[in-house]
């Protein structure tokens, strides 16, 4: 993997950079936020590591750039601050995923190991359940081929409902892939996105609700 690590904190960058090339892998720095996009826009990275607290631009403006001028590269966030509402919205922008420092450098692996299979899978990969269709490479819905406008937020849930149609997926499972939630809180985001994914979708049904577990796109919809 080439691997960018953005990360105010150069001892932690040099650790990480050091780990990382002795496991195989190319690895370039940056020390803060305009760096890391100068040096994102040369491309050919398959997973950036930012921190969130950077100078000039922290990590949320970082990864709010790369998703608006369309650069999907797997996005993995660090910070020293494990509230919710900073991992909710690093995801809600756009990233892939999230560790709180301090972490374990195999943990940080295992994390970069899974983002670059994602991505690496999903080059040219179309899932469907009935009238809906997920373009895994162009980020794009579609249902009975009407373009659907998602959030990355809902777009990470209605690909995780295609992925395993005809599942029953409990809100437990669920609050763990799309929100990084290790266990579950008192919060209805389920719920909510649910809805908000019915009222795009255009479709009462198209989700249906398994009464006692959660939610389920039916294979045949």
């Amino acid at each position: 993997m080439h691997v960018l690590i953005a990360d105010d904190d150069r001892r932690l960058s040099r650790l990480l950079e050091r780990g990382l090339e002795a496991e195989g892998h190319r690895v370039d720095l940056a020390a803060d936020g305009a760096e890391a996009l100068a040096l994102a826009r040369q491309g050919g990275f398959d997973v950036i590591v930012l921190d969130v607290m950077m100078p000039l631009a922290d990590g949320f403006a970082v990864v709010r750039e790369l998703r608006d001028r369309a650069d999907d590269t797997p996005v993995l966030m660090l910070t020293a601050r494990g509230e919710v509402e900073d991992r909710v919205r690093g995801l809600d922008l756009g990233a892939d995923d999230y560790l709180v420092k301090p972490f374990d450098f195999d943990e940080l692996l295992a994390r970069l190991r899974a983002l670059d299979r994602r991505r690496s899978g999903a080059e040219g990969a179309t899932l469907s359940a009935g009238p809906i269709t997920v373009d895994l490479l162009k980020r794009e819905a579609r249902i009975h081929e009407r373009s659907l406008e998602l959030t990355p937020t809902e777009f990470r849930l209605l690909e995780f409902l295609v992925r395993h149609a005809g599942q029953a997926l409990s809100r437990r499972r669920i609050l763990a892939h799309v929100w990084g939630y290790a266990d579950e809180p008192d919060t209805n985001a389920v719920d909510l996105y649910i809805h908000y994914l019915r009222r795009k979708l255009g479709a009462a049904d198209a989700i249906r609700t398994v009464r006692g577990v959660g939610y389920r796109i039916d294979a045949d919809a």
